[in-house]
């Protein structure tokens, strides 16, 4: 049956294209000569879809979320060809859960002493998803120019692993630090949240609609 759409962009998006071993942590993201293809990793099988492979059981395993685990080339390669034992079904769980919980808490930890530091930090941050938009998005100049291009499979992936993170960044910092915030500028940011949760959520499942960026974000979070 294989790996379906959702799947993929669910297991991508929540390890932000990042080896899931936490010794490794390649960033999965590199684009390849000619800029015509990407080095997305891979969509390593916990648990073997056939019996005889690395930690096999009789009905074979799902091509689900579930039992599935973002690497590398080189740790798929070495986990799967390692001696039975040495890598775990539940030691591969572990590393999937934790690192997915790593990208969840992202900007969690950020102090800023003054509300003009935490703008800053978030300024730099959208000012990332305006370019990776004004570059690889469907309005982007080469986009315009070659309706035929794949450039959009490009935008497609940094919308996983650059945009969402970012947005998750914003948002655990705001609010870590909402206390540097006035009224208008928490309305703000709710209004961001609600476009940001949304929109991670229409990546992983087409949605019919959901509230577009508030640009009074942009305005009042931009030094």
């Amino acid at each position: 049956m294989g790996i379906s759409d959702s799947d993929y962009k669910l297991l991508w998006g929540r390890a932000a294209g990042i080896c899931s071993n936490s010794a490794c942590r390649e960033d999965l993201t590199v684009m390849l000569q000619g800029a015509k293809s990407y080095n997305i990793g891979e969509m390593a099988h916990v648990i073997a879809k056939h019996t005889g492979g690395p930690r096999g059981v009789p009905e074979g395993g799902s091509d689900g979320y579930e039992n599935l685990i973002l690497l590398c080339p080189t740790c798929h390669r070495k986990i799967d060809k390692a001696p039975p034992g040495v890598h775990s079904e539940q030691m591969l769980h572990s590393w999937k859960r934790e690192h997915e919980a790593t990208i969840r808490q992202l900007g969690s930890s950020q102090k800023f002493g003054t509300s003009a530091e935490m703008k800053e930090f978030v300024s730099r941050l959208l000012a990332e998803n305006r370019v990776l938009w004004q570059q690889l998005g469907p309005q982007s100049p080469v986009a315009l120019s070659d309706p035929g291009s794949n450039l959009h499979l490009v935008w497609h992936l940094r919308k996983l692993d650059a945009v969402i993170p970012n947005n998750r960044k914003i948002i655990n910092a705001i609010e870590a630090n909402s206390a540097l915030l006035g009224v208008t500028e928490f309305e703000a940011f709710l209004a961001f949240k609600v476009h940001a949760q949304a929109f991670e959520a229409h990546q992983y499942q087409r949605l019919d609609s959901y509230p577009l960026f508030p640009s009074t974000f942009t305005d009042l979070f931009t030094p």
